[in-house]
């Protein structure tokens, strides 16, 4: 009998024997004449199921075989299995102190290995007598894993409030795979330190930063790019660039980073209608798929660039563009069985057109409350005084929108509606020293000062007075004070 490669030992055995007695079954022998048919059998020889050496077998235990086998009905194989230990996979050797000891051991340290844990249980069972003995490290590692306590990699080293949080929540809650339906559906971005440093102008040796965008559906690398620092501006800078390449998509996923979560960024997906979903803290394989992308980039973009001494942020970011446009956007991707171009065009997609670059500029931008400096019609922004058209003088509060990197391009907006008004300017006080000034400007439309100017009001007295006066003299009382002629003597 050719025993097939990957078969587990009781299978075997249980084909073996069911092999044996199984011309028995197909034919079964008249009345009588089984125990000769038995001891035919047990006479011959057979290749054991492991070794492949010859094997012969009793009568009386082929007769178990043939009666177990010949009174199931479902599965006459299943029966002729070797029987499982009653006390398989308990480790009975495992006291009730050990296994408490062992368990509160990897509690505390679960990024330790199972002979680590092994050791330190013989350590703390010379001090505490109860634990003794200490089963054999096979017992220890077969108890790990039965109960499912495998070496974990720690989400942080930080042992903060929220790093424990999120380990609780992970050994309490599943790790599921997810793909987006559509391309464009869902995008995923984050910055990678990279190993290699970069020689910039002032002749400094600097760690760049790379920020990348992938789309979740076709794991298509919308677009990379290298700077000096994780900051706000960058990741506007290169969310652009993503989305005038690719278009806008539905969705979006970070970490709960400062920069990711700035406030233009966040203001700025809104206003194009982009859900800006972040990651668990402490949590990085939510994003995993980012993550992923970073052991490539590491393996074998930064490895292909290891001959080159002079590194500089240009040259890296030209081989970088040129890698993930030929190089791994036209891979095969294995989870996709395709590669991430080809996927990302054949859709289906959700892809909307992206707007030009400048409103793509206006749209980074974040919305502050200023009050109006109404003597000279002013706002201050990040310690600045910006001119405020004079149509818009009547105004308290005023609606500004700004990058806090780019103080070049400032905004007014509407406090209803957030529409732009109109651009403001940093004042220039040396040139109003000229002492030319501006014909001040209608009140902008739409506001109390600019309705037209109703009739004069009718003199006299006020209408509540002159109700009160009637209320006081419908009573009959007579007035709650002694009236005096004013030619009486005082």
């Amino acid at each position: 009998m050719a025993d097939k490669p990957g078969l587990r030992v009781h299978e075997r055995w249980a084909r073996l024997r069911f092999s044996v007695i199984g011309q028995l079954l197909a034919a079964p022998p008249e009345n009588g004449a089984l125990r000769a048919a038995l001891e035919d059998l047990a006479a011959r020889e057979w290749r054991h199921p492991t070794t492949g050496e010859p094997v012969r077998f009793g009568v009386s235990t082929l007769e178990r075989w043939y009666y177990r086998s010949r009174n199931e009905r479902q599965d006459p194989v299943a029966v002729l299995r070797r029987k499982r230990r009653v006390d398989a996979g308990e480790q009975a050797s495992m006291t009730t102190q050990l296994r408490q000891a062992l368990l509160a051991q990897y509690d505390a340290h679960k990024s330790w290995s199972a002979k680590l844990h092994h050791d330190n249980l013989v350590a703390l069972a010379q001090t505490r007598s109860e634990l003794r003995p200490v089963p054999s490290y096979t017992t220890v590692r077969r108890f790990l894993r039965t109960h499912g306590l495998s070496k974990r990699r720690p989400l942080t080293t930080r042992q903060t409030v929220g790093a424990l949080a999120a380990a609780a929540r992970l050994d309490a809650r599943e790790v599921r795979s997810y793909e987006a339906e559509y391309s464009n559906g869902l995008w995923h971005w984050d910055c990678h330190f990279g190993s290699r440093k970069v020689l910039t102008s002032r002749g400094v040796w600097e760690t760049p930063v790379l920020f990348g965008v992938l789309d979740d559906y076709s794991r298509l690398a919308c677009h990379l790019q290298w700077y000096l620092s994780e900051a706000a501006e960058n990741i506007a800078h290169g969310l652009s660039q993503a989305m005038q390449k690719r278009g806008l998509p539905r969705a979006a996923m970070s970490d709960n980073g400062a920069a990711m979560t700035a406030t233009e960024i966040s203001e700025g997906l809104a206003r194009l209608g982009v859900l800006h979903q972040t990651t668990l803290p402490y949590s990085p394989y939510v994003n995993g798929k980012q993550e992923t992308f970073w052991g490539q980039i590491e393996g074998r973009l930064m490895a292909m660039l290891e001959g080159v001494d002079d590194l500089t942020l240009a040259k890296l970011n030209e081989a970088t563009q040129a890698w993930a446009e030929y190089d791994y956007n036209r891979q095969r991707h294995s989870e996709i069985d395709d590669t991430p171009l080809a996927r990302f065009l054949a859709g289906p997609n959700v892809t909307r057109p992206c707007p030009d670059a400048a409103t793509l500029r206006l749209a980074f931008t974040r919305t502050e409350r200023r009050t109006l400096r109404k003597s000279d019609c002013t706002v201050t922004i990040e310690g600045r005084r910006f001119e405020v058209p004079s149509q818009y003088r009547h105004l308290s509060m005023l609606d500004v929108r700004y990058a806090a990197w780019d103080l070049t391009e400032v905004h007014l907006a509407d406090l209803h509606t957030g529409k732009v008004l109109c651009r403001l300017f940093p004042q220039d006080k040396t040139g109003n020293a000229n002492g030319r000034r501006r014909t001040l400007q209608p009140i902008a439309a739409g506001s109390v000062a600019a309705q037209p100017a109703s009739a004069p009001p009718t003199r006299g007295m006020a209408p509540l007075l002159q109700r009160l006066i009637d209320r006081q003299a419908a009573t009959g009382l007579p007035p709650a004070y002694l009236p005096k002629d004013e030619g009486e003597d005082t």
